[in-house]
């Protein structure tokens, strides 16, 4: 997905996710995918809620399903070097920088 266009939003406005409408896809490739994107949403919390959304069909994906999981990839395509990250600095205090834009 090296050449697709970038989205601006990782899950589309008024989302309709529906169990059994279109053909299946491979389940696997589905399951390594959300496995994947399940770890990436540590770093990148902005996926949190769209990850989850897809997540939950993981017993029976469809091909609207696989193309919600496109999305979330082209959005992450957008978004380069945008993430949380966490080190290790002998405490439990945590830090937080937003910018006001």
């Amino acid at each position: 997905m090296l050449g697709c266009k970038p989205a601006e939003s990782p899950i589309e406005t008024n989302h309709k996710l529906q169990a059994g409408v279109r053909e299946s896809v491979d389940i696997g490739r589905y399951q390594r995918l959300i496995g994947r994107l399940i770890y990436l949403s540590h770093i990148k919390p902005d996926i949190a809620y769209a990850v989850g959304l897809v997540s939950q069909y993981m017993h029976d994906p469809r091909e609207s399903h696989l193309e919600a999981i496109f999305r979330i990839l082209r959005y992450l395509k957008s978004a380069p070097g945008k993430e949380s990250l966490f080190s290790k600095h002998g405490h439990l205090q945590i830090k937080a920088f937003i910018d006001g834009d």
